[in-house]
Formats: C-alpha cells, structure tokens, sequence
C-alpha cells in the first residue's frame, strides 16, 4: 500500500528559514552592503515618475515645484532630465553591485550547504543507505540545495528589496495625494490574500513534484549502473515503460506548480488594471475639481505601475520562496538523519597503545551478538566465536547464513543489536572508527575503483610515499601490471575502472589493503572473480601477506581453505559447527556435506 506524501507545514516555514541563518554569518560585511544599496535604489525609483509628472505640468506652465517656476520651460525640461539621468546612473551602478552581491552571497550559501550535507551524507552508516536510493541523495545535493541557494540570493534579498520599494512608493504617494494613494493601498489587500492562496496550492504542488523528481533520479542512476543487465535480458522496452510512468506522474504535478504560479501572475495583471482605472478615474475627477493637474495624474498613473512592478517580482520570489522552503524541508530531513555510529566522547582507546598487553596482536572475539537488518528479523543469533592473534579462520555456510554480515560487524559498518564485539579486548565501540579500519584491512570480492589515476587508487587521499606504494604492489604481484599500463602509476582510470580488467582491479584492491599495513585481514571471496594465473599470483602474495597476521576468509570454494586454523560453519545466523577441515569432515555435519557435493561437482 502506498504511504501519502508528508504536506508542507506553512507554521514551520520561517522556521526551516531560520535554521539556515548560521550559513548568511559569515558573509554578514557583504549582506550588509548589499541591504544598504537597496535605499538609494528605492529612492531613485520612486523619484522617477515624480520627474515625470512635473514634466507634464511644466509643458503645460503648472509646475509645482518651486524651482521650476523660476526658470524658462527649456531650462526646467533640462534640468528634470538631468535629474532623470541621475536617477537611472543611480539605479544602474547599484542594481548592477547589488545583484553582484547577492550572488555570491547566494553561491557561497549553497557551497557551504552542499558541503556539510555531503559530510553528514558520508558519514551515516549503511543501514541509511540500504533504505534509501541513491538518485533522491542525489537530488537533495543538487537541485535541492540549488533551490535553497536562490532562495537567499534572489529570493530573501530580492523580497526585501521589494518592501523598501513598495514602501517608498507608498510613503512618496501619500505625501502627493492622499485620496489617489488610498485607491492605490487598498487594491493591495486582495492582492496579497490571493498570493497567499495561490502559493499555498503551489507549495504543495511542489513538494510532491520534488518527489517524483527524485523517483525519477533513482530509476535513471538504477538503469545506468545495471546497464548490462537490462540489455542482457531485453529490459529496455519494459523499463523504457517504467520510466515513462515515472516522468508522467512528475510532468502532471510540474504542470500543477505552473498553473499555480501563472494564476499568481494574472490574478496581479487584473488588479494592476482595476487599479489604474480606479486611478484615472477618481484622478479624471480631480483634475476636473482642480484639486490636482494633469502631471499629477500622469504620475499617479506611472506610480500605480511601479507598484504593482514590485509585487509580480514579490509573487516570483514567493514562488521561489515555495521551492526553496520544499527543498530546505528536504534538506533539513537528511540533516536531521542520525548518526547511529559516531566515536564515542569517553572511554576511547587506541589499539596502538596496547602493545605492552600483548606480545601479538589481532585477536577477535564476538560475544552473544544478535544482529539483524530489521528489527526482529535476525541474520545473526547469539553468536560467540574467539579468534586467536595470528590464528586464520574460514566462514562457510549456506547462503544467508550471516558471513558477510560478520565482516560488516567487525567493521563497525553497522551495529550489533546486542552483545559486543572486542578486538585485543576493547570494545570496537570504544575505538576510533578510522583507527578500527586501518587495523583491519578488508578485501570484498567486487572491488570499486574511482575516477582518478592508478597511484591515487592504490593511497585512497592517504599521504605514501611512492616508494612504500611501489613496495606495496610488488608484495601482491601487480608492479608489472601497472607499468604496462600506458602512464604506468599516473594511468587514468576512468569511472568504475572501466579501462582495465576485472582481475587488474582486484590487484589493485590487494595493494591498496597491502599498503595499510593492517593486523587482521578480511578477504570476501576475494579471488573470486581472478583467473588461475592471475589468482595463483594472488595466492603467492597473500602467503606473505598474511604472514603474523590474523585472517578471515569467506570462501564458497571450500577447496581453497582445507589449511585454515580452523573454520567456522554457520547457518541462519548461527555457529553450528567448528574445527579444522578434518575435524569437520570426521564430524559428518553440515560442513560435510558441503564438500561432498563440490567435490561430485568437480
């Protein structure tokens, strides 16, 4: 059954606004001009059709301003147009430093944004990213936080920009005339109740575009990553369909926002209209009363116009203000997402300090932990094993039987939900994450590889020198693969290691665990995808490599672990058998059977 979308909340609107204010600190200098400029702005705009008026009057020898009535109609024609002038130099040069300003106020919001969510993304556990697709992260980081940046650049300042100009406007038409300035202010009341409405509806059009977006995102980012299997077994047609369901739904509520936002904007082009007529009518009728003349009237007219001016240009940066509230409210949710693994503030412990307790390092022990992906659906059931310093220990089992969910225990990837977890007797939970990750050095069957050049793949951003690089790929037997390589260290590789094989990229994942030095070595079916000779170089170098070292290997191919120490049997979770590969077989469980049947396959 599909769950409604969660609506907007319009009471915590300001208040999503407001838990971004911390980002505007540190550009308060430039915030600051930019505020300031917004007066002489306001200012020479609503002298503009002043100016105007009295050209009008003057032409018709009934100016109003004293210093027009001493001087000859040439000369006031041309001392009002040099005040014009003065005006739009005014308007230009601070328009265009203003806008410059905002910008970048705007730009340095959204950099600083988009940093800390990618951090906060980083560095939430795989339990986030189990439930959650990546093309709606990618979303909230870009076109979310895009959203959120125009909110401050053109839509806050420019809001504020618009009150200083309704508000000189207002004040410059009341001195002029009362009675036409109150025809003006009155019409602005069923304006912005029907702004309002309008946004209202739009806000929540929004939102729910913003979602199909990200559905759409998630399918796109799905269909690319597994390429080949959607042409391996004829899925274009059929996901073509999906996609086009998916991008209907998103059209259908895009065109909702737009209906929306045009009904703001021709609900404002009507009352602009009733507004002048109501002007040139009440205004016809003072002219006729003498009350004021045709200048007046004339600037009456042009001022009912930059009125309304600013409040299209309030009704877009509403608009805007809708979008970026939906996307701060989206944001925020991903910020607000817990950490449910963090280093703990006391009682932390450095395994390097613990040399003096023991004369080898690396032992493993798990204690009665209970795990599971839900709640109340275990993978692993009281389950308690020891692993000695040095000892090399095999996880075999059935499929689903919890062995790679033991790996991601052991690194901290995810939590027990209960019991614990030791390595040389200290709880993992009281040792730094990155200490935890260095000790252990873990290689998956599929290695990822980033865009980026050989040596950096093999270092990951950690600082080794080259020499301690080259000494890392000659112990796992890749040094000549590399400089065969067209650029050898500096070759490029492109997204996913694309440009080099299967078997190229498991070495590289050889050296880039060989290179950190750990005491306890994970290998995940780790020559798995490696050809025989490739996998019988692999093999020469982890002799060596595991070497004094503790070691855990998954492997399906039992075979290939008949001179572990001992080797571990599970099942749905839980520790059935144990022993060495004779033990086992003498024992005839379940491990037994599992030989057996690959050995009648071979």
């Amino acid at each position: 059954m599909n769950k409604s979308l969660p609506q907007p909340d319009k009471k915590n609107d300001w208040r999503l606004f407001l838990t971004l204010i911390p980002y505007i600190g540190k550009n308060k200098r430039i915030l600051l001009i930019s505020l300031v400029l917004l007066f002489p702005l306001a200012i020479a705009g609503a002298i503009q059709p002043l100016i105007i008026g009295q050209s009008i009057s003057l032409l018709q020898g009934e100016p109003t301003w004293k210093i027009l009535q001493e001087q000859t109609t040439a000369n006031g024609i041309n001392l009002l147009v040099g005040i014009l002038l003065g005006t739009v130099l005014i308007r230009l040069m601070f328009a265009s430093a203003q806008g410059y300003l905002v910008q970048k106020i705007g730009q340095e919001i959204t950099a600083s944004v988009r940093d800390e969510l990618f951090n906060h993304v980083v560095s939430l556990s795989s339990k986030f990213f189990d439930k959650t697709p990546i093309g709606s992260l990618v979303t909230r980081l870009t076109s979310d936080v895009e959203a959120l940046g125009d909110v401050f650049a053109s839509g806050a300042i420019g809001v504020v920009s618009d009150f200083i100009s309704i508000f000189a406007i207002v004040v410059t038409i009341y001195l002029l005339d009362w009675r036409l300035a109150s025809v003006l202010v009155l019409m602005l009341f069923p304006v912005t109740a029907l702004i309002i409405y309008f946004q209202k509806q739009y806000r929540k059009a929004n939102y729910k575009a913003r979602e199909e977006l990200s559905k759409l995102n998630s399918m796109l980012q799905e269909n690319v990553a597994g390429i080949n299997i959607v042409q391996l077994f004829n899925r274009e047609k059929y996901n073509s369909e999906l996609y086009r369901s998916v991008n209907d739904k998103y059209r259908v509520e895009v065109d909702k926002t737009i209906f929306h936002d045009s009904a703001v904007s021709a609900t404002l082009e009507w009352i602009a209209l009733v507004a002048i007529a109501g002007v040139l009518w009440m205004g016809g009728f003072l002219v006729l009363q003498e009350a004021i003349n045709f200048g007046e009237l004339s600037a009456f007219i042009l001022y009912a116009q930059k009125l309304f001016n600013p409040l299209r240009q309030f009704a877009d940066k509403f608009t805007m203000f809708q979008s970026g509230f939906t996307a701060i409210e989206r944001i925020n949710e991903l910020l607000n997402e817990k950490i449910d693994i963090q280093d703990t503030d006391h009682r932390s412990y450095s395994i390097n300090t613990l040399s003096d307790r023991y004369s080898s390092r690396g032992e493993i022990c798990f204690e009665k932990v209970w795990f599971g992906y839900k709640p109340d659906e275990y993978v692993i059931r009281d389950l308690s094993f020891k692993i000695n310093p040095g000892e090399k220990i095999a996880l075999v089992g059935p499929t689903g039987a919890g062995k790679s969910s033991i790996i991601s225990l052991l690194c901290r990837l995810y939590e027990p939900s209960r019991g614990r977890i030791l390595v040389d007797g200290i709880d993992i939970r009281n040792i730094p994450q990155a200490e935890l990750r260095r000790y252990i050095g873990v290689i998956l069957q599929e290695s990822f590889l980033f865009a980026g050049d050989v040596q950096r793949n093999i270092t990951l951003g950690d600082e080794y020198s080259f020499s301690r690089i080259e000494r890392a790929a000659k112990l796992t037997n890749i040094d000549s693969f590399i400089r065969d390589l067209p650029q050898g260290y500096q070759t490029i590789l492109r997204e996913r290691g694309t440009n080099i094989s299967g078997g190229q990229k498991q070495l590289l994942a050889f050296a880039r665990v060989a290179i950190r030095d750990p005491h306890v070595l994970v290998l995940d079916e780790a020559t798995a995808s490696l050809d025989v000779g490739t996998e019988a170089l692999v093999q020469s170098a982890l002799d060596d490599l595991l070497i004094d070292r503790t070691a855990i290997i998954i492997a399906h191919r039992l075979s290939t672990i008949r001179n572990v120490d001992k080797i571990l049997v599970l099942k749905r979770g839980e520790l059935l058998e144990f022993g060495s590969h004779e033990e086992l077989i003498n024992l005839d469980g379940l491990y037994a059977s599992l030989y057996k049947l690959q050995m009648l396959d071979t």
